[in-house]
């Protein structure tokens, strides 16, 4: 087995109730220090979300958020913070936090046809077995149509310069929790602003916590601030705004499908990014997590390079869907052609 990486983001931070929680039970005095000072952090979750062994839930929350759940004093949360940061980061600890990265070079056979997809399923947080399957079998029979050329690597070695600079666009499917090393980040950041195209769905910006700026706030545009849960999935209708760009080729101009229906803390339009889809609100219940605009789907260029964000596509079934199956083929034709233009954003929902 090869070894961990040593340039994971987080290993010399301080342990605080900012850090993922895996890094606060991997130490055992940092865990005794929350049983100690706000064992209520506990039992806000199954205990199945509370594993250290990657995937884990325990590696996209940070105690600051659980304790807005459980409604725990700030003055607690301020002494446990400072009881934190006085424990020692040992060298134990690196290792414990670098284990869930990989430097693993997957060997790459690429098949003919263009574009070149690599599709990226590396996941620390929370996998969903059967979403994630069900967009790499949709992505995999695009290409077929198409004559695209694909591979899919679940490794965080696929992340530098020689590998990425052999694939046209890259589409991170479902991908939870922080996966790259500090060299991979550099790599993939690269790799966009010098012209390469990025595709994401669902999970790959639905994290409660997320611990890279720069792909949360510049690539996507977008923090997530969670999807209602009673119930959980609902009928909703997806009403298409860009209806000039290459995106919403063949696109009708609404459309009802069920899924689990995300919400943000800022809306992606105020940050530039250009609308390929919004929902009607008044179609189903966000309840507290109401945005009034709702764009679902968008697209940004970063640098040279053009990025697309879907939120849909936490049900299978959503991959089956003939409308949102011809928007993410256009999406990946529009991400992998650096001749596509960069859509110009708008500053109000279309009329």
């Amino acid at each position: 087995m090869a070894k961990a990486p040593t340039d994971c983001p987080l290993r010399d931070a301080p342990f605080s109730t900012q850090s993922p929680i895996v890094d606060l039970l991997l130490s055992p005095p940092a865990k005794a220090a929350i049983e100690a000072g706000a064992p209520q952090v506990f039992a806000a979750l199954p205990p199945r979300f509370f594993s250290t062994q990657a995937p884990t839930f325990a590696s996209i929350l940070t105690l600051q958020a659980l304790s807005k759940m459980k409604d725990i004093p700030a003055d607690r949360m301020a002494a446990l913070d400072a009881t934190l940061r006085a424990i020692p980061v040992t060298p134990a600890d690196k290792i414990a936090r670098c284990a869930r990265y990989d430097d693993d070079r997957p060997g790459v056979t690429l098949p003919k046809g263009k574009p070149r997809l690599l599709i990226f399923e590396k996941i620390t947080g929370f996998r969903d077995g059967p979403s994630v399957d069900a967009a790499r079998t949709a992505f995999q029979a695009m290409a077929q149509r198409k004559g695209w050329s694909v591979v899919v690597s679940d490794k965080g070695g696929a992340m530098t310069p020689s590998i990425l600079r052999r694939f046209d666009a890259v589409i991170w499917n479902n991908v939870s929790g922080d996966v790259l090393t500090l060299s991979q980040r550099a790599a993939f950041k690269s790799y966009v602003e010098q012209g390469g195209g990025f595709v994401a769905v669902h999970g790959s910006a639905g994290d409660p916590a997320t611990f890279w700026d720069w792909y949360v706030d510049m690539l996507v545009g977008a923090r997530f601030a969670g999807h209602p849960m009673n119930p959980q999935f609902q009928d909703a209708k997806v009403v298409v705004e860009g209806r000039g760009q290459d995106i919403a080729a063949g696109l009708p101009g609404e459309w009802v499908m069920k899924d689990e229906w995300y919400s943000f803390t800022g809306n992606p339009r105020a940050s530039g990014s250009a609308i390929i889809a919004t929902l009607d609100e008044g179609s189903y219940k966000p309840g507290a997590l109401a945005m009034g605009d709702h764009p679902i789907a968008w697209t940004r260029c970063v640098g040279k390079g053009r990025a697309f964000y879907s939120a849909i596509g936490h049900r299978p079934e959503t991959y089956a869907d003939p409308h949102y199956v011809r928007m993410l083929e256009n999406a990946v034709a529009w991400a992998a052609s650096r001749r596509s233009p960069c859509p110009t954003p708008v500053t109000r929902p279309a009329d």
